[in-house]
């Protein structure tokens, strides 16, 4: 239907309301911004998605989506606390009310969309479980770790998968559980295991924060599917409006080429509906949302574009150093999509 063409006085005095009437922000958004603040929920330290650096500020992928809504939220990156959870308290810290939004590493599966009371958002990165062994074994196959002892974190998909992979094989391993990543790092170094399983990104951070990263090899085989999404509470529609389509908004400034350097000359110079609309030009988007106009304008011009943000934390001039692989843009043959900001 064309706007404006077939409509009745009262149906375009209704559109226009849409556009200028403010509604109720949510619960969570109306206490996120009575408290002066988001509260986002991270992984304790893995390098790539969430790490203190030396002057103890929390640096990653996670981290910056962290940062970027809170951008969009009050226009201020430090707008935010971070609190880091284990594998196993993540859930419940986000179900208690303990923090606002998820942003951990956190594979979206049905039975945590349906039995936790939570959901989970726009899937932002594709993983998949993998192992890593020492370079000197000459292990080439997962296969071949044959009573292996294995590290795994407690309260993560990858318990399952690995218990599922060698009882599938009829090959016996030997499980050593922790809390944390960072204490299955140092058993693994320290010979308590043979390998440590866990998804491959998770695997590149350790590794690149051993002492001697090229005595370690992550195996190639992959043997699960692990798609990274934000996780809230279930019962703010509001409130999941807004976390799922920043994300988008987040991709769709890499689908359109807007970057920190260029979206204020897009922003004024642009001609192309899709942009106008994404960098506040035209209003809608962000009052849709309860945002400033400029809400998305502000998260690219503080964080970057999704690409910016990968490559900051994984990019080749980092110790990380993985690939984007699926986590390329569609029209590059990956798997990340921004559905359409219109």
């Amino acid at each position: 239907m064309s706007w404006g063409r077939g409509l009745t006085a009262a149906a375009v005095a209704a559109c226009a309301a849409f556009f200028t009437t403010p509604a109720s922000a949510g619960p969570t958004l109306d206490a996120i911004r009575a408290r002066g603040q988001l509260v986002c929920g991270i992984h304790t330290g893995v390098a790539g998605f969430a790490l203190p650096d030396s002057r103890g500020t929390w640096q990653g992928m996670d981290v910056d989506l962290c940062r970027g809504l809170a951008v969009a939220i009050f226009n201020d990156a430090s707008k935010v606390r971070f609190v880091p959870l284990s594998s196993s308290t993540r859930f419940t810290a986000l179900g208690s009310g303990e923090i606002d939004v998820l942003f951990r590493t956190s594979t979206q599966t049905m039975l945590r969309d349906t039995t936790l009371g939570l959901r989970h958002a726009v899937t932002y990165f594709y993983d998949g479980h993998g192992f890593m062994v020492r370079a000197n074994l000459g292990v080439q196959k997962v296969a071949e770790l044959n009573g292996a002892t294995i590290c795994l974190i407690q309260g993560t998909t990858n318990e399952q998968v690995t218990a599922d992979y060698f009882r599938s094989i009829n090959v016996p391993f030997r499980p050593v559980v922790f809390e944390r990543t960072d204490q299955a790092s140092e058993a693994l170094s320290a010979g308590r295991c043979d390998a440590f399983g866990t998804d491959a990104s998770q695997l590149a951070g350790v590794r690149s924060s051993m002492p001697s990263p090229n005595d370690w090899t992550i195996l190639p085989e992959r043997f699960s599917k692990e798609p990274y999404g934000a996780y809230l509470r279930r019962g703010d529609d509001e409130w999941f409006d807004l976390v799922r389509w920043y994300t988008y908004a987040v991709i769709e400034a890499e689908e359109q080429g807007i970057t920190r350097a260029n979206a204020e000359e897009r922003r004024r110079t642009s001609v192309n509906p899709n942009t106008r609309r994404l960098l506040g030009v035209t209003p809608e988007l962000g009052q849709s949302l309860k945002l400033d106009p400029l809400w998305a304008y502000n998260v690219v011009r503080a964080m970057g574009n999704y690409g910016e943000i990968y490559d900051r934390h994984f990019g080749p001039q980092t110790p990380v150093n993985l690939p984007r692989g699926p986590n390329q843009l569609w029209m590059n043959g990956g798997l990340i999509y921004a559905l359409p900001l219109r």
